[in-house]
């Protein structure tokens, strides 16, 4: 199964920034793939090292594991990271900077399943 993630909260609640990714690496651990698009103030975690000062309430941080993942794809929206004029070249590069199209054709997958966060 193909998981489609869609993830809007950043740094402001780090718990709530932190649960895509669990649910994620949840989902990648079942042997599911997944992609995660981070929207909204959750562009922010794309920021080179930002995922790694949070500290989420509860669940343990799962943002390394999810990026570093064979079968994960994190996108950034770009809209989204300019209108917060984020440079580019902030970004971990292990991320794509994408838009809705590429978000829809995740979702849009036979086997996929639409998680929002």
């Amino acid at each position: 199964m193909h998981f489609a993630i869609s993830a809007t909260w950043g740094p402001t609640d780090p718990t709530r920034a932190a649960l895509p990714f669990v649910f994620a690496a949840s989902a990648l651990q079942a042997g599911d793939t997944v992609t995660l698009m981070l929207f909204h103030d959750a562009v922010h975690m794309a920021t080179e090292g930002t995922a790694d000062k949070l500290v989420p309430f509860g669940p343990p941080p799962r943002f390394e594991e999810v990026v570093a993942h064979a079968g994960s794809e994190v996108l950034v929206c770009k809209p989204c990271l300019v209108v917060r004029q984020i440079p580019e070249d902030k970004l971990d590069d292990r991320l794509t900077l994408a838009g809705m199209n590429e978000f829809h054709a995740a979702a849009a997958r036979e086997d996929a399943r639409v998680v929002t966060f």
